[in-house]
């Protein structure tokens, strides 16, 4: 298989086998005017296998909903054919409009316009709570 290098661009690498569709969608890279390639399945000796997704274009990222989705995941600036910058994204404290209450009795149910914001209660086990009524994310 061959994939074209990138000129300028991003390279998001390490991602979890399987996320890379759920990372285009959460993303909207669809929507973009350039050439996005996911890579599925790739073999990786770090983690058996992973997906990558390469932007012909220099981009936002939203590193919150990248950190939430896969806090390994890698990004690679690319700049003139070469790697720029390389940085790690975190499992973020406080997502915003990621993840929806449940919770029927939530004021965020109530009340349409308000945000719906996620507190990172505990790390480790990558639990979130609602902000409002601290109900915990259910996968």
């Amino acid at each position: 298989m061959n994939i074209d290098s990138i000129r300028n661009g991003i390279v998001i690498d390490h991602i979890q086998a399987k996320k890379g569709l759920d990372i285009y969608d959460a993303l909207k890279l669809g929507e973009l005017d350039c050439s996005v390639a996911i890579i599925t399945n790739a073999r990786s000796k770090k983690m058996g296998r992973k997906d990558i997704i390469k932007i012909d274009k220099s981009i936002d990222l939203d590193l919150d909903i990248l950190g939430y989705l896969d806090p390994n995941i890698t990004i690679n600036i690319i700049k003139d054919d070469k790697r720029v910058k390389k940085f790690h994204v975190e499992l973020p404290k406080e997502v915003v409009n990621i993840i929806k209450c449940k919770n029927p009795r939530c004021i965020t149910s109530a009340e349409q316009e308000l945000n719906h914001v996620f507190i990172l209660t505990d790390k480790e086990k990558k639990t979130y709570r609602c902000k409002y009524c601290e109900t915990v994310k259910e996968d």
